[in-house]
């Protein structure tokens, strides 16, 4: 047998009731509309909120912080390789090893080492074309710390006068940093920046490490001092050949 729940008898609702209920919840919803959703005390969660953007103060009730906008101003990230700086005028050369060298002098540029290059004459007796090297890094005094400039002979593609021998001139990349290495170790900036273009020398034309000389290596000579430390900057043994696009 079923048994009915008891009978509860709810008060009788008038007219002037059902009108005063329904002015009052038109007049609330006007009032939402009017001045926007309610601001909720602390630790009071609104379950039946509609999900629109908040303002940043109130990003702690959804559990998590706001993302912040990406500034317009800001440029994208790029990275461009030290080799695609400068455009080449001359056949690229098949280069096969890379020298590493020191002014000897406490300040210089691409240009003081022109001037003076231009003064020597090769075995024959004929002056030299200017600056023998193909790249020069600086340290500050004569051009920025860490800047990498080349020279001529490098955006021609010309062999270089700078190893003293014509197998390491003709096929190897001479670089030049400011410095006398003798007295003092180059600046991190330098170090950064030989390390940088040294590597993209090696990946591009294929250079082994054993391939990266210091001056004294090919020559009797203290260049480049003995403060620079050539395992610091040549790289590993191996390095990633890029894949030629078919």
């Amino acid at each position: 047998m079923t048994i009915s729940p008891p009978a509860i008898n709810a008060p009788a609702v008038t007219d002037a009731g059902r009108k005063l209920w329904r002015y009052g919840r038109w007049s609330m919803l006007l009032i939402v509309i009017c001045l926007g959703s309610p601001v909720l005390p602390e630790g009071v969660a609104d379950d039946d909120a509609p999900t629109r953007p908040q303002p940043a103060e109130f990003a702690i009730f959804a559990g998590r912080r706001p993302l912040a906008a990406p500034s317009i101003d800001a440029p994208p990230a790029a990275v461009r390789p030290v080799l695609d700086q400068w455009d080449l005028t001359g056949d690229e050369r098949g280069w096969k090893f890379v020298i590493v060298h020191h002014s000897a002098t406490k300040t210089g540029s691409v240009e003081s080492i022109d001037r003076a290059h231009r003064q020597r004459r090769d075995a024959r007796g004929n002056p030299w074309r200017g600056i023998g090297y193909h790249f020069v890094i600086g340290n500050g005094q004569g051009m920025d710390d860490g800047e990498v400039r080349p020279t001529f002979r490098w955006t021609e593609q010309a062999s270089g006068a700078h190893a003293g021998i014509g197998n390491f001139n003709e096929y190897g990349v001479g670089i030049c940093l400011i410095g006398n290495f003798e007295d003092a170790p180059p600046t991190e900036k330098q170090l950064a920046a030989v390390r940088k273009l040294i590597m993209e020398l090696r990946t591009e034309y294929g250079i082994n490490r054993d391939a990266v000389l210091s001056h004294r290596d090919v020559r009797a000579t203290a260049c480049p001092g003995e403060h620079l430390n050539l395992d610091a900057i040549a790289g590993p043994e191996q390095v990633i050949m890029p894949t030629s696009a078919p």
